[in-house]
């Protein structure tokens, strides 16, 4: 694997908390020219600052999330951390993201102590391999001039679409299904809690946009507008997130302003190591729509 890129360096360093006070944490933004902060990076911080004080080194088994306002980039993020739990198997924490006074996040967190049990999962997808496949960069080219220099940007994730990507996919209606492998654009030190961040922010960079495939929309559409509402992960089995891992993402239903999408990552040898689901507001202008239903 080559080594840490920067834009890696510099995930790796906003996701590295700073502690306030005790059970308190700041959180800072990239420097970058963003109307609202990234979703991926408010869930990857609330979970950073809530494994920080489990204090037996549990790992998290599941999170459920609330975006309750855009955050502002400008302005650095509070994670106030309440331990609502510290059991013989559980350890349960709430977690909120503050800005200008007002809770921006809200998610409850558990962690789980290693136990045996039953073992059964569903089958990885037959896909390519991720190293026959085109760089995100490379996938994108042909349509950087109409998507601005977002596209030529370096990125945290390599991130390798299996087909076309969805904001690439106006042509026709489409199943609402992509598969996506990503991994950390180099080395991890090996503490599992940042494999899991740094999951748990690329789990939100592509899940939503497979809600708009059966639609010939998507998220540059003009008159289209949206935001994450909610998120949700359940953590299976161990993984490192600088391996290659595959995204399996669908959109189950489309309604009323909202659309859920859910997605399997698996491993590279076929371990379904996280499930998500994401519910996400999609408003689209009268008259913008090329198709409006399925």
């Amino acid at each position: 694997m080559p080594p840490v890129t920067k834009a890696l360096d510099d995930l790796l360093d906003i996701l590295d908390l700073e502690a306030v006070e005790v059970n308190i944490f700041r959180g800072r933004s990239p420097a970058e020219r963003r109307q609202r902060v990234f979703g991926g990076q408010v869930a990857g911080q609330a979970l950073m600052a809530a494994a920080r004080t489990v204090e037996d080194g549990r790992p998290v088994h599941s999170l459920h999330a609330y975006f309750l306002r855009p955050g502002d980039p400008a302005v650095p993020i509070l994670y106030q951390v309440d331990r609502i739990s510290d059991g013989r198997s559980f350890t349960t924490r709430r977690v909120i993201g503050i800005q200008h006074g007002k809770a921006i996040f809200h998610m409850s967190a558990s962690f789980h102590r290693a136990e045996e049990g039953f073992d059964h999962q569903d089958t990885m997808p037959d896909v390519p391999d991720p190293e026959t496949l085109p760089t995100f960069q490379e996938r994108m080219a042909p349509y950087a001039d109409k998507m601005g220099a977002w596209v030529r940007q370096p990125r945290p994730i390599d991130t390798r679409y299996v087909d076309r990507p969805a904001r690439t996919r106006r042509d026709r209606r489409r199943d609402p299904r992509q598969r996506v492998w990503f991994r950390a654009d180099g080395p991890l030190p090996d503490d599992p809690v940042l494999h899991d961040v740094v999951v748990a922010y690329a789990s939100d960079m592509s899940l939503l946009d497979t809600v708009f495939l059966p639609h010939r929309l998507t998220w540059d559409s003009a008159g289209v507008s949206g935001a994450s509402l909610d998120h949700a992960m359940w953590f299976h089995r161990p993984f490192r997130a600088d391996e290659w891992l595959l995204y399996d993402q669908e959109s189950p239903s489309a309604f009323g302003a909202r659309g859920l999408a859910r997605g399997s990552i698996f491993r590279a040898d076929g371990a379904l190591v996280v499930s998500v689901m994401q519910e996400g507001l999609i408003r689209v202008a009268p008259g913008s729509a090329e198709s409006s239903t399925t």
